[in-house]
């Protein structure tokens, strides 16, 4: 115990920083994610195409190959993130996005067609019957699998500490390697970090899941 309180500023530093990274993450996620589903449900034949292109592109690319390419790769190209926690937070919401976006079209997908069919001879265009009709009930169908998506990008962020960003698998780096007796008192510390951040996800999604769920 005297260790961890002994550097209990680092590993409350890197808990902020995983926790940031998850947040700010997810919501650029589903603003992107929403987008993408939307464009791949339009009437637009080359919004379909260049939305499943991307969709394709990032769920089957590994996570580890997107935080590369944005930390190195597009240097060459005379681009570059401000920092390596923007870095960081680019690579898990492009990423990310392509998972929500698919998540978000089976809700739309669920939906039932009369719904859509009421709003175009209400005179709505298909955009306003996205927007104000179909998406609406299609979060509430899919809270469940938007709830993995998140978790999963919490865990995802642990990624980041290879490339320069402090967060709690960083820290679990530094402190092993500078205190390898203390290893399993840094590992506990490091998952509980975690846990906090997973557990109540869950539970809330629950909860959310719960409150909102459409009764069929």
């Amino acid at each position: 115990m005297q260790f961890l309180s002994d550097n209990s500023d680092l590993l409350w530093s890197a808990f902020l920083t995983t926790l940031s990274l998850a947040v700010v993450s997810g919501v650029c996620a589903l603003v992107l994610g929403t987008v993408l589903a939307g464009m791949r449900v339009s009437p637009v034949p080359p919004l379909r195409g260049l939305a499943t292109f991307y969709v394709e592109v990032f769920r089957n690319t590994p996570l580890t190959v997107v935080f590369f390419f944005l930390a190195f790769g597009i240097v060459q190209i005379d681009l570059q993130f401000p920092s390596r926690f923007v870095t960081a937070v680019a690579a898990l919401s492009l990423y990310t996005a392509a998972f929500v976006c698919e998540a978000l079209r089976s809700g739309i997908n669920a939906v039932p067609p009369g719904q859509a069919e009421a709003a175009r001879a209400l005179g709505l265009t298909f955009g306003q019957s996205l927007r104000q009709v179909v998406l609406p009930q299609a979060f509430r169908t899919v809270v469940p699998p938007l709830g993995n998506v998140w978790i999963a990008l919490a865990k995802n962020t642990s990624i980041a500490a290879g490339f320069a960003v402090t967060d709690l698998t960083a820290a679990l780096q530094r402190l092993a390697n500078t205190n390898a007796d203390q290893l399993l008192a840094v590992f506990a510390a490091v998952v509980a970090g975690y846990l906090v951040i997973t557990l109540p996800s869950a539970w809330l999604i629950r909860v959310v899941e719960n409150r909102v769920a459409i009764v069929r």
